[in-house]
């Protein structure tokens, strides 16, 4: 599978690696629980092992989202980063207590569907117990998030617009007054430069944005707002709350019965168009 291969479909992969690592990560628990119960002579019912562990990990793995929205509003990066990380540990508290609120429910299902009755143990020592192990796990999560993360951005290139004067080290094709007109990417410990003329669309790519440019994909990292004032003046125009086109890219609309529609573009890319920038973009257009 290709890079591109992988990021046509980064939602489904991504849930799917998720879906494993939980499955690993419960498989090894439950194990390491039964010789635990086993090394103590503890008669402890495989059904409810299997309950406790796999009901912690369903909510954890339903919790992701929640985390990485969480995370695209309060991104631990600069400027902000002290204040951004300390909002993330604040949020570990309702988090956790979603978890554990959840993970109890399930818990409780299962053993009234067997005709017993579940105790959870007292309040607050038992959630300060599986917080801390919450902390844990989230951080963990984290962690794999942001390395995910820098090793795509190694992998697309990461892009930034070229600051007047400046162009990369050894570049021949070097005009510093077109500087404002490219942007400069950074590849796998390569540097090169771009057109601006050459982007075809972007995308809205959580702290970033995507620069589509022929079948290469740009991580930059600004925002949509940002990027459109930008190129405002150079045949760009929103189309969606998530993407932008360069107009004499599109090759043709194709409306839906809802008011929103779709933008082929020349390069075979097919961009959704949202029915609030619809007839703007039929204006532009025309």
């Amino acid at each position: 599978m290709t890079l591109d291969d992988w990021q046509r479909h980064e939602t489904r992969n991504t849930a799917l690696l998720w879906t494993g690592f939980f499955v690993v990560q419960t498989t090894a628990n439950i194990a390491i629980i039964r010789a635990d119960l086993a090394r103590i002579a503890l008669d402890y019912p495989l059904w409810a092992v299997l309950t406790a562990e796999i009901s912690s990990a369903a909510v954890l793995l339903a919790l992701i989202p929640v985390l990485l929205a969480f995370d695209r509003r309060f991104p631990i990066q600069p400027p902000n980063l002290l204040q951004h990380a300390a909002a993330h540990l604040l949020f570990t508290v309702p988090w956790s207590a979603l978890h554990v609120a959840a993970m109890v429910a399930l818990r409780k299902l299962v053993w009234a569907a067997r005709g017993q009755t579940y105790e959870f143990g007292p309040l607050l020592g038992e959630f300060g117990y599986e917080y801390l192990k919450d902390v844990r796990t989230y951080s963990a999560i984290l962690a794999i998030v942001y390395l995910y993360r820098f090793v795509i951005r190694r992998l697309r290139g990461e892009a930034k617009f070229v600051p007047e004067g400046h162009a990369p080290d050894g570049d021949p094709d070097n005009d510093t007054t077109r500087a404002p007109d490219r942007f400069l990417v950074k590849m796998l410990g390569k540097e090169f430069l771009v057109r601006v003329d050459d982007i075809d669309w972007i995308e809205a790519a959580g702290n970033y944005v995507t620069l589509h440019v022929g079948s290469k994909p740009y991580m930059l990292r600004e925002t949509m707002a940002s990027i459109e004032t930008r190129l405002a003046d150079r045949g760009f125009a929103r189309v969606h709350r998530s993407a932008i086109v360069r107009l004499d890219r599109v090759d043709h609309i194709e409306p839906f019965d809802t008011g929103d529609a779709r933008a082929h573009m020349t390069s075979g890319a097919q961009v959704p168009v949202s029915r609030s920038y619809r007839q703007q973009l039929k204006e532009r257009l025309a």
